[in-house]
C-alpha cells in the first residue's frame, strides 16, 4: 500500500514512458548519453560494494572520485540513469542492467547481514562512531569520511528509481533494509547530535526517505525524513531570511527538494513556504544568465555577480537539482514563472553542459569572459556532475508536458509526442524551436474530448504570440509569462499553429548595468572568440568590449545569412567584431557570454587607466626578485606549493587565485637576496569575498605584523606590502611564506606573491606608489 499525496496539485507530470523525444538537440543529447551509459561497466562501479562485503570484485574499480572515499556515489547515479533511460526508450538492455545491479546489491547486503550495503571506505565504522555519539565534521567529512550520507542518498535514489521506473520489487526490498539499518544508527541521536551530524553534506536524505514512505506507507520512514531538518540553514529560510551567502550551494538545494516531498505527503505549509522562498531567492537573486548558480560551488551575496565570473561559475549539479525543485513548484501552482525558468536553465545550462560529440559533461559551466568549457573525462573523473549529468541527459521528457483532470499543459517547446491515456489523446509537437519560432501541435483523439489546452506564453515574448486552431486565429488577453487557455471539444486531426516571434535583448547584471548578456528569445548567445587553445587567450583584449552603451542590440547585431541563431557585430566590438551563437552549441571554442558596455568616450578613459596600471606593473617587475602565480600548476610546483585539503583554486577577471576553507593553510617558497632588504607583496581583490576570512601571514614560521598599503591595480585588484628587514632573512636565499586561517575562519583569495628588492622599490616609489 502506498502513501497518498495529501495536497491538491494544479498539474501532474507525465511519466517518462508517456513522452517520446523526436529529432532535435535534446534527442541527440539523449542518444549520446545512451551510448555512454552502455559503455560503462556495472561491475567496475560495483567493485567496492563487493570488496567491502567480503566478496571478490569482478572488475577493477574506476578512477577519479570512484577511487576516493566518495566511491559508490556514481553507482547510484548510474542506477537512476539506466532506470530513466529504460522508462524513456523502453530498451531491454537498461532494464537488464538495473536488474543485475539490484541482484549484486542484494548479494552484498546479505553478506553484511544487517541491512547495510555501500561502496564507501570505512563507512560502517564511521556510522558506528556516530551512533555512539562521537560526531565530528568540518562540512564535507563525517568523522574523516567524505560525505557518506551524500553517497548513501545516491544509492537510495537509484534503488527508488529502479523500483518506480522498471518495476523491480527487489530494489524496494534492498532500499527498505538499508533504511532500517540507517534508522537504527540514528535512533539514539538527540536533535542536537543530528544537527551536528548535518554539518556534513547529506544530499537529499529527507527526499529519498520521504519517497520510501510514499512507496511503503511505513510512517517510520517519514519520521526519519523529518529528522533531517538542518536548523542552521532551514530555520532562517523558514523565516524568509536569505542565509545563503557563503554557503556551499549544492549542499542546500537537495534539502529543499526533500521539504517539497515532505509537504506533498503531509500538507505541512511551513515546508512548502520554506521551499518556495528558497526557490525565489536562488532563481531571482543568485542565478546567472544561463540559469545556473554559484561561484566555486558557493553562493555569494544576492544580486552580486560582477566580481564572480570565471571558469568556476554555475556548477552543473546545482542546476539539475534546481530543475527538480522547479518541477515540484510547477505541480503546485501551474505557474508560467516556473516553466520560464525551467526553459532558461534547460537550454542554457543542462543542454549546454554536454559535449555533443563525445558526451562528456561539465562540472562547472564557465562564464569567464574569454573562457571555455572544460569537460570531465567520462571514464576517469566520475565527479558529482558526471553523475547528475547521466540522469539529466536521460530524462529530458519529464517536464515538457503536464496534465490535470481537464487541462493539458505544453510547458516546453521540444519536438516530441505525449500520450494522455486517461483522455485517449496523443499530441504530436513538431518544431525546430529555438531555431524557428513556429510550433505545430497535432492531436489524435480516439473520441471527441473536451479539455483546455494550456500553451505557455514565454516571459521574453515581447512581440506577442500567434495561435491558430485549424487555421482560425485565437484571440487572447494573456500576457508574456502566462498560459494561453484554449477550451474546446477536440477532434481527431485538430491542429494548433503557434508562432512566438523572437527578438534580441540584453540582460544586465543587477550590480553592474554596464555588463550584460545577450539573448535571442530563450537562447543565451555566446561570442565566438576562436579555438579554445588560442595563444591569445590571456591577452587583455582577447575578449572584446562593446562600444554600444545605450544602443539596442539590433542596432549593432545583424543575422548571419544561412546560419540560424547566429549574429555578427556591426562595428561594435573593440578591438574586433565577433559572431554570437547559442551558448549550448559551444563546446570547443573560447567564448564570452557577458560583455562590458562602453561609449567610445568612456572606453578611451578606461583604456588609459589600464595603461597606467600596466606601466606601474612594468616598473615593479624591474625590482622583483621572485614571483609566483597562485592557482596555476607550474608556478605553484616551481615554488614548492604545500597546503591542506581545504585549499582550492579559481579565477576572477581572468586572474587565477588560491584560497583555503575553514582552518585551512597553504604556503610557497620564494627566492630572496639575503644581503638586501626585501618586501613581500601580496595581491588581493576588493571584490566581494566569502564571509569569515580572517588569517595570518607567516615568514619562515614567524608572524608578519608590519603591513603597509600597496598600489591599486586595474579591475579591483590591490597590493599589500610586508617590509622584511635583512635580519629576518638570516642569510637565506629562499624563504617560506605561509597563509594560515585562524580557528574556524577562512583565507581570502590570493592572486599573486611577489618578492621585491626594497631599495630598488623605493627608488621607483614616485612612479609606482598609489
Amino acid at each position: 500500500m502506498n502513501a497518498s499525496i495529501k495536497i491538491k496539485r494544479e498539474a501532474h507530470p507525465f511519466q517518462l514512458s508517456e513522452v517520446t523525444l523526436l529529432d532535435g538537440p535534446f534527442k541527440h543529447a539523449m542518444e549520446v548519453n545512451r551510448q555512454y551509459l552502455l559503455d560503462l561497466e556495472p561491475d567496475r562501479l560495483l567493485a567496492r560494494f563487493r570488496e567491502y562485503a567480503g566478496l571478490e570484485p569482478k572488475a577493477p574499480q574506476y578512477g577519479g572520485w570512484e577511487s576516493e572515499s566518495l566511491s559508490g556515489h556514481t553507482l547510484g547515479h548510474y542506477f537512476s540513469a539506466c532506470s530513466m533511460m529504460y522508462a524513456s526508450l523502453g530498451e531491454a538492455e537498461f532494464k537488464a542492467r538495473v536488474d543485475y545491479i539490484t541482484d549484486e546489491l542484494e548479494l552484498c547486503q546479505n553478506k553484511h547481514g544487517d541491512g547495510y550495503v555501500s561502496g564507501i571506505p570505512g563507512c560502517k565504522e564511521v556510522f558506528l562512531e556516530v551512533a555512539s555519539g562521537n560526531i565530528q565534521s568540518k562540512g564535507f567529512d563525517l568523522n574523516g569520511a567524505w560525505a557518506p550520507l551524500y553517497t548513501l542518498h545516491k544509492l537510495f535514489a537509484g534503488l527508488r528509481d529502479g523500483f518506480r521506473m522498471t518495476g523491480n520489487m527487489k530494489a524496494l526490498l534492498v532500499e527498505r533494509k538499508l533504511a532500517d539499518w540507517l534508522e537504527g544508527i540514528l535512533s539514539s541521536l538527540s536533535a542536537e547530535q543530528m544537527e551536528e551530524m548535518m554539518i556534513c553534506e547529506y544530499g537529499g536524505m529527507n527526499e529519498v526517505l520521504a519517497d520510501l514512505y510514499a512507496d511503503t506507507n511505513e510512517p517510520k520512514y517519514l519520521r526519519l525524513a523529518e529528522r533531517f531538518w538542518h536548523k542552521l540553514v532551514l530555520d532562517p529560510l523558514a523565516e524568509h531570511v536569505d542565509c545563503l551567502p557563503g554557503k556551499h550551494a549544492n549542499t542546500q538545494i537537495p534539502k529543499l527538494i526533500g521539504l517539497a516531498k515532505e509537504y506533498e505527503l503531509t500538507s505541512d505549509e511551513k515546508r512548502r513556504d520554506t521551499a518556495e522562498f528558497f526557490w525565489d531567492r536562488v532563481v531571482h537573486h543568485h542565478s546567472y544568465a544561463n540559469g545556473g548558480n554559484s561561484f566555486g560551488e558557493y553562493f555569494g551575496e544576492p544580486d552580486s555577480f560582477n566580481d564572480r565570473l570565471g571558469p568556476y561559475t554555475t556548477e552543473t549539479c546545482n542546476t539539475y537539482n534546481m530543475l527538480k525543485l522547479t518541477k515540484h513548484m510547477f505541480e503546485w501552482k501551474a505557474s508560467a514563472n516556473e516553466a520560464d525558468y525551467y526553459e532558461r536553465a534547460l537550454f542554457n545550462h543542462i543542454l549546454a553542459s554536454q559535449n555533443p560529440i563525445t558526451g562528456s559533461l561539465t562540472y562547472y559551466l564557465s562564464l569567464a569572459m574569454g573562457g571555455h568549457k572544460i569537460f570531465d573525462d567520462k571514464f576517469e573523473n566520475f565527479t558529482c556532475c558526471i553523475g547528475t549529468g547521466m540522469e539529466s541527459q536521460s530524462s529530458y521528457g519529464n517536464s515538457i508536458y503536464f496534465k490535470s483532470e481537464d487541462k493539458l499543459y505544453v510547458n516546453q517547446y521540444i519536438q516530441s509526442k505525449v500520450t494522455w491515456k486517461e483522455k485517449g489523446v496523443s499530441l504530436l509537437q513538431e518544431t525546430q524551436y529555438p531555431a524557428s519560432d513556429l510550433i505545430m501541435l497535432k492531436l489524435s483523439c480516439i473520441n471527441p474530448v473536451s479539455f483546455s489546452l494550456q500553451i505557455r506564453y514565454p516571459c521574453w515574448a515581447v512581440q506577442g504570440i500567434l495561435i491558430e486552431v485549424n487555421g482560425e486565429k485565437i484571440e487572447t488577453e494573456a500576457v508574456p509569462g502566462s498560459f494561453v487557455s484554449i477550451n474546446r471539444l477536440w477532434l481527431d486531426g485538430d491542429a494548433v499553429r503557434i508562432v512566438i516571434p523572437m527578438s534580441l535583448r540584453l540582460e544586465t547584471m543587477p550590480d553592474n548595468p554596464d555588463r550584460a548578456a545577450v539573448f535571442f528569445g530563450p537562447v543565451l548567445l555566446a561570442g565566438d572568440l576562436g579555438a579554445k587553445d588560442d595563444s591569445n587567450a590571456l591577452d587583455f583584449l582577447y575578449t572584446p568590449v562593446l562600444l554600444a552603451k545605450g544602443k539596442r542590440p539590433e542596432e549593432w547585431l545583424e543575422p548571419v545569412p544561412d546560419k540560424k541563431l547566429t549574429f555578427a557585430m556591426k562595428e561594435a566590438g573593440y578591438p574586433r567584431n565577433v559572431e554570437l551563437r547559442p551558448f549550448y552549441k559551444m563546446y570547443d571554442r573560447s567564448y564570452s557570454v557577458y560583455w562590458d558596455l562602453f561609449t567610445p568616450e568612456g572606453w578611451a578613459i578606461a583604456e588609459a587607466d589600464y595603461k597606467k596600471v600596466m606601466e606601474k606593473l612594468k616598473l615593479l617587475e624591474q625590482c622583483t626578485i621572485d614571483y609566483t602565480q597562485p592557482g596555476e600548476m607550474q608556478p605553484e610546483r616551481d615554488h614548492n606549493f604545500q597546503g591542506d585539503s581545504s585549499s582550492r583554486v579559481g579565477m576572477l577577471n581572468r586572474r587565477p587565485f588560491r584560497t583555503a576553507g575553514q582552518d585551512g593553510w597553504f604556503s610557497f617558497d620564494l627566492k630572496v637576496k639575503p644581503e638586501s632588504e626585501m618586501m613581500l607583496i601580496v595581491t588581493y581583490t576588493s571584490a566581494q569575498e566569502m564571509p569569515n576570512c580572517v588569517f595570518d601571514v607567516f615568514l619562515n614560521g614567524e608572524l608578519l605584523t608590519n603591513i603597509q598599503e600597496g598600489f591599486a591595480e586595474e579591475d579591483k585588484f590591490y597590493n599589500v606590502n610586508f617590509p622584511l628587514p635583512s635580519s629576518a632573512l638570516d642569510g637565506q636565499e629562499k624563504v617560506n611564506v605561509m597563509f594560515k586561517a585562524r580557528e574556524g575562519k577562512r583565507i581570502r583569495r590570493v592572486f599573486g606573491l611577489r618578492m621585491v628588492d626594497s631599495d630598488q622599490y623605493k627608488k621607483l616609489g614616485v612612479q609606482i606608489d598609489s
